[in-house]
């Protein structure tokens, strides 16, 4: 299966790991010789064209048609210590998704896991705002999280969800297990069943006149916070 990525962070990455397929461009664009070098076919093309290939998104006058991104196991995943999984609990937004791809592969974690139905998809949008990240994150679709959050609890992963009731500060917990962190969807929060499967429940502060943040944001700095307090750890 094939489909459309651009932007020049995004392109690039994709033609250095031999995804790319055929490329549109324009007129004497910068990643074109990189681009005849690897033998890849090619089209001159106008604006025009490149947004349409888009949907107007920010291309930056290139767009090349690549292998899908790659799905994993779960079991890909796991590790023995100090795992940091990211699941994603209905989250819709693929913006919010590449930002946090980004933010895991910055930060070290070890995957991202989401539902394989009514979900987030790894596609054009994603890729783009991961800056590349996507390429090399691993990304797992699961029918059911209930059963998949089972499955880690068996192989010693401690469930850790991020939810505006929580009983624990995020910055007062200590992080020293294999943790899988739950993000809840835009809006939504968390679904009453995996909440019910979470081990903790943490909370940020709320100083302000809103009371959450995107989703992304959330994300970014509880993994921040899990891997800072590993680091300083003894």
């Amino acid at each position: 299966m094939l489909e459309k990525v651009y932007g020049r962070n995004l392109v690039a990455e994709t033609l250095k790991l031999g995804r790319v397929r055929k490329v549109w461009c324009l007129p004497g664009h910068p990643f074109l010789k990189e681009v005849k070098e690897a033998k890849i076919p090619y089209e001159i093309v106008d604006r025009r064209k490149l947004d349409q290939f888009s949907h107007s998104g920010n291309h930056q006058g290139i767009v090349a048609e690549a292998e899908a991104y790659p799905l994993y196991e779960v079991e890909d995943m796991l590790k023995e210590k100090d795992g940091l999984l990211i699941i994603l609990d209905g989250l819709k937004d693929p913006q919010n998704l590449g930002a946090i791809l980004r933010t895991v592969d910055c930060a070290g974690a070890d995957g991202v896991i989401f539902k394989k139905h009514n979900s987030v998809k790894l596609n054009a949008t994603a890729a783009k705002v991961s800056c590349g990240a996507i390429e090399y994150v691993k990304a797992a679709e699961v029918t059911n999280l209930v059963q998949t959050i089972k499955k880690l609890k068996e192989k010693g992963y401690w469930i850790l969800a991020a939810d505006a009731g929580g009983t624990s500060a995020y910055d007062e917990m200590k992080y020293d297990m294999n943790i899988a962190l739950v993000i809840g969807a835009e809006g939504e929060g968390i679904s009453r069943l995996v909440k019910e499967q979470c081990d903790f429940v943490v909370s940020l502060p709320m100083k302000g006149h809103l009371d959450s943040l995107n989703a992304s944001v959330a994300a970014g700095i509880l993994i921040y916070q899990i891997v800072s307090e590993r680091a300083h750890r003894g």
